[in-house]
């Protein structure tokens, strides 16, 4: 087996998919920021961005890893780098230690607090790979790890917690669970005969969607709650727009007889939704 490249190392974490959460993380940062009239700190905003990177890239390895059995056999995954054997096992776990010891080294450079609570960070990102094997609830899971990013950016600034950035939190848990429900419908016959759980196979496609729906309409009531909370202004409300107006947009992307734009959906429309909304709501902070 030839030495993997830094690009396989890439394509096997989803690298781009690091544009769903790390704008969520910029969120609570500056809002951190900003509401305790901290001074921006450049090396800190560096420190925050490492953990994200860290964080997501032992989380992402790990489920290449533990689900490399699974991958193997179905078609739609058998591609990816552990099954067609562009990277080793061994080598994918060693990927995984390192950037999780990464993860907590960098923690331990920006607060007593964050390097504390990194241990657990760490046990909720990488134990979602084993929740398909005995709960359709691993979206969820899914959702909770990736809504640790704006709760703990704004403990890297302030070395505390707060209402705002925990319901900033709580309204990407809703948003990913969602979406991560619509791209597990392409796998529900897979997964149905392989004994795994997921929504799409516990409801159906047609049911599992509207629990996506479900889903997101709470997301979008929370970003409404918050910018009514924090009496945000108009450029708050241009991006809450956008990022709901996209959720909305992607549900009429995908059909229970009607798979073909998943991708779409999952990646394309979220990416924008993350990183318009983030952008709009940090110039709400400071305009």
């Amino acid at each position: 087996m030839a030495t993997p490249g830094f690009k396989n190392y890439l394509s096997l974490i989803k690298f781009s998919h690091t544009i769903f959460a790390m704008p969520f993380a910029f969120i609570g940062f500056f809002y951190a920021t900003k509401t305790t009239n901290t001074p921006f700190n450049a090396l800190l905003f560096l420190l925050v961005t490492l953990c994200m990177v860290f964080a997501r890239a032992a989380a992402m390895g790990f489920n290449r890893y533990v689900d490399r059995a699974i991958d193997e056999k179905n078609p739609r995954t058998s591609i990816r780098e552990i099954p067609s054997g562009v990277i080793s096992p061994s080598k994918a776990l060693a990927f995984v230690v390192i950037n999780s010891l990464l993860f907590v080294a960098t923690s331990w450079f920006i607060n007593t607090l964050c390097f504390f609570l990194s241990p657990i960070a760490l046990l909720a990102v990488l134990g979602y790979s084993y929740t398909k094997r005995f709960t359709a609830m691993c979206h969820l899971v899914l959702g909770f790890g990736l809504a640790l990013a704006p709760i703990g950016a704004y403990i890297a600034v302030t070395g505390k917690f707060d209402l705002t950035p925990l319901l900033f939190s709580f309204a990407v848990l809703c948003w990913v669970s969602g979406f991560d429900i619509v791209y597990a419908l392409q796998d529900e016959t897979f997964d149905s005969q392989h004994q795994l759980n997921s929504i799409p196979v516990l409801l159906g496609k047609k049911n599992a969607l509207a629990f996506s729906l479900g889903l997101h309409f709470l997301s979008a009531s929370i970003i409404v709650v918050v910018g009514l909370l924090e009496q945000l202004g108009v450029f708050y409300w241009i991006g809450a727009g956008v990022f709901c107006a996209l959720l909305v947009y992607q549900h009429s992307l995908v059909k229970p007889n009607d798979l073909s734009r998943v991708n779409l959906a999952f990646f394309t429309t979220n990416g924008i939704a993350s990183v318009v909304f983030a952008c709009f709501v940090i110039l709400s902070l400071y305009f």
